[in-house]
C-alpha cells in the first residue's frame, strides 16, 4: 500500500487521535479502577447498535445514545440499598446484551453486517469519522480542565470528595458518560471487543512508568499515540488487521514496563539489602 495513500493519512490520523484519547480518558479509568465497567460498556450498547442498523441509521449515533441510558441505569443502580457498582454494572452488561440478542432474534432475515462495529476498520474511516472523534477529543478535554480535579479527587477518594460535599453522583455520571463517548469514538478503530485495549493499556503503562500524578496524562497519551500510529504501520507493511496489531502494540508496551518495573524492585532491594550488610557490618 502507498504510504501517500489518503486512506493510510486518515487511519494515522485517527490512530494518534483516539490513542490520545484513550490514554488520558484511562488514567480516570485506571484511578477508579472502571476497566471490568469500559469492557462491560462495549457490550452494553449492543442493542442501540442493533436499533440503529434496523432504523438505518449511524450505528455510532445508536450504540451512543444507548451507552447514556447504560451509564444513568448503573449510577442509579449502584446507588440502591445493598447494591455496589460491580453489581450494577453486571446487571447493565447482561441486560444490555440480552435486549440486543433478543432484538436480532426477533428480526425474520436480519442481515446488517455488524462485523465493522465488533472488529473495527480503522483503513475504512472517513473524514466524518476523523472530525466526530476531533469533537469527542476537544469535549472530553474542555471537561477535564472544568472538572478534573473535582474527577481525580471522587476518582482517589471518594469519601473525602463526598464530605467536601461534592456532587458524587454527578460527578460518577460525569467521568462514565466520558468513557462511553471515549468507547463510541475508539470502537470504529479497535471494534467493540478490542476498544477496552486502548482505554486501559496505555493509562497502566503510564502508572508503571511514573508516580506522579501529573505525568499519568502526557504518558498514558504519548503510549497511546505512539502503540496506534505503530499498530496502523505494521497493518499496512504486513497487511495484517491494524486493530488488532493496536491492541497487541499496548499489550507489549504493557508488558515491557511490568517487566522493567519489576526488575527495578528488585534492584532496590537487592541494593537495600547491600547497604544493610554494609552498615550492620
Amino acid at each position: 500500500m502507498n504510504w501517500f495513500d489518503s486512506t493510510v493519512h486518515r487511519a494515522m490520523i485517527e490512530a494518534a487521535t483516539v490513542g490520545a484519547l484513550g490514554g488520558v480518558v484511562g488514567v480516570l479509568v485506571v484511578a477508579r479502577r472502571l476497566p471490568f465497567f469500559t469492557m462491560a460498556l462495549t457490550h452494553a450498547t449492543f442493542p442501540g447498535i442493533v436499533i440503529a442498523a434496523l432504523l438505518g441509521v449511524d450505528l455510532y449515533l445508536g450504540g451512543g445514545l444507548f451507552g447514556l441510558l447504560v451509564v444513568l441505569a448503573v449510577v442509579a443502580l449502584s446507588r440502591g440499598r445493598g447494591q455496589d457498582f460491580t453489581a450494577a454494572t453486571g446487571i447493565a452488561l447482561s441486560g444490555g446484551f440480552a435486549l440486543g440478542v433478543v432484538l436480532v432474534s426477533a428480526q425474520d432475515g436480519f442481515s446488517k453486517d455488524l462485523t465493522a462495529y465488533t472488529v473495527g476498520d480503522i483503513l475504512a474511516v472517513s473524514t466524518g469519522d476523523l472530525a466526530a472523534t476531533g469533537v469527542v477529543a476537544v469535549g472530553v478535554v474542555l471537561v477535564l480542565i472544568l472538572l478534573g480535579k473535582e474527577l481525580l479527587l471522587a476518582a482517589f477518594d471518594p469519601t473525602g470528595a463526598s464530605a467536601l460535599g461534592l456532587p458524587t453522583a454527578v460527578l460518577d455520571f460525569v467521568l462514565l458518560a466520558l468513557i462511553e463517548v471515549t468507547v463510541v469514538a475508539v470502537v470504529p478503530a479497535l471494534g467493540a471487543v478490542l476498544a477496552v485495549a486502548l482505554l486501559v493499556g496505555p493509562a497502566a503503562t503510564a502508572r508503571l512508568l511514573s508516580d506522579r500524578l501529573a505525568m499519568l496524562f502526557p504518558l498514558a497519551a504519548a503510549i497511546g499515540v505512539g502503540c496506534g500510529v505503530a499498530g496502523v504501520w505494521v497493518s499496512t507493511l504486513w497487511n495484517v488487521a491494524a486493530g488488532a496489531s493496536i491492541a497487541l502494540l499496548v499489550g507489549l508496551a504493557f508488558g515491557l514496563a511490568f517487566l522493567g518495573s519489576a526488575a527495578r524492585t528488585r534492584a532496590g532491594r537487592a541494593a537495600a539489602r547491600r547497604l544493610a550488610t554494609a552498615t550492620g557490618s
